[in-house]
């Protein structure tokens, strides 16, 4: 057996080779999957490297090296959702911190924020990340934790993740970034001063829409032991089976950013220049707002995007009736492409006043680009904005 990742090696080869030809016992070119719940002592008081399936899995092991690996943190820890894994950090804040997130990020974490601090374990101030000198003042109300979501969730605004890491580090705050949308291949938040990244590993980490799990990963060794400590207390962790599956997505995570990413810029040109969409959401367009922090700050633009049609509700409906290709659901960053309309689906909870203040309008929709060939994905848009 020879180590396939060894340091030095490019991050595509981390993906997808971290654990090749790794089985001792039989020489299996792929992992195993290891299912078991429990594992026998070598004796009394003598534990083997596994005891039980809550504390360690190797399967689920594995894929937390990997991932670890690919943002360049000191481990990772994976958990049953994303919500999870925000709820992971945030759970082991002590009672009245202060969490200072995102005004317009994604309507789960809202949501979860919002229980903890109607439950007063948190504080939560909601707070514009892009305007530095305002969150300054936000943070001198001794924050503890800055939730940062960049790109955000649906907008697609990016902010300074070196700058308000900074920031919060001068005074004692930790910095997690949510890295769902870009992934390790086209962003590593924790290279750009942050604490923690956390990941729906359910998107484009698997990449196959068909688990549901998360990761937080720690830049600090001492962190990654408490959070992984945390998860065995809560009883937070991934299922074997689900991050076998997700390490079996992650193997091809760089070719299918690198193609949906293409998918996605055409689809973003495509939209510009059409008279139904007054505004289209996307760091990769040279019009967009944050397009050279996201040049700088990125390797990528990703395969994420919203636009904003000219016809209201009205035209929404008209183009989720027509539209081809695209699947009108929930979730993102797998292999098909996905159209979801934020106001009704994953920001609904949020409420019509907040989603005011975001920016979110019934008039947006957002979508996740796919592997399909550009040119279906061309007359499907076509046939849905063509009924506007």
């Amino acid at each position: 057996m020879c180590d396939k990742t060894a340091p030095g090696v490019q991050p595509e080869t981390v993906a997808a080779a971290h654990g090749v030809a790794s089985d001792a016992a039989f020489g299996a070119v792929a992992p195993p999957l290891y299912l078991s719940s429990t594992y026998e002592f070598a004796g009394y008081d003598e534990p083997r490297a596994y005891d039980y399936g809550r504390v360690g899995n190797p399967t689920r092991d594995l894929l937390a090296e990997a991932i670890a690996k690919l943002e360049e943190g000191a481990g990772a820890v994976l958990t049953p959702s994303g919500m999870a894994a925000i709820d992971l950090i945030v759970g082991r804040l002590p009672a009245g911190s202060l969490v200072l997130a995102p005004f317009d990020c994604y309507g789960g974490t809202m949501r979860l924020l919002k229980a903890r601090a109607e439950l007063r374990q948190i504080r939560l101030e909601l707070v514009d990340q892009s305007n530095l000198e305002l969150f300054e003042t936000h943070l001198a109300a001794r924050a503890a934790l800055v939730l940062v979501e960049s790109p955000s969730n649906p907008l697609m605004r990016v902010v300074d993740i070196a700058a308000l890491s900074a920031r919060a580090r001068a005074v004692d705050a930790r910095v997690v970034v949510d890295n769902t949308f870009l992934s390790p291949a086209l962003q590593k938040p924790l290279s750009l001063g942050a604490d923690y990244v956390l990941h729906s590993t359910t998107k484009f980490l698997n990449g196959h829409s068909d688990v549901i799990a998360g990761a937080v990963i720690a830049a600090d060794a001492d962190e990654h032991r408490a959070l992984k400590h945390w998860a065995n207390v809560t009883g937070a962790i991934a299922a074997p089976f689900d991050s076998w599956l997700t390490l079996r997505g992650l193997r091809t995570l760089f070719v299918r950013m690198e193609r949906q990413e293409k998918n996605a810029m055409a689809i973003a040109e495509l939209l510009a220049a059409h008279p139904a969409v007054v505004r289209v959401h996307y760091p990769g367009l040279a019009g967009h707002p944050d397009h050279a922090l996201a040049a700088r700050q990125q390797k990528g633009f990703g395969a994420m995007m919203s636009f904003e049609l000219a016809g209201g509700v009205s035209a929404v409906q008209r183009f989720v009736r027509s539209v081809r290709t695209f699947t009108l659901a929930e979730s993102l960053g797998g292999v098909e492409s996905l159209v979801a309309h934020p106001a009704t689906m994953t920001h609904l909870d949020m409420g019509a006043e907040a989603r005011a203040r975001a920016g979110i309008g019934d008039g947006l929709l957002r979508l996740s680009v796919g592997l399909e060939h550009i040119d279906d994905l061309r007359a499907g848009l076509q046939a849905g904005l063509s009924d506007c």
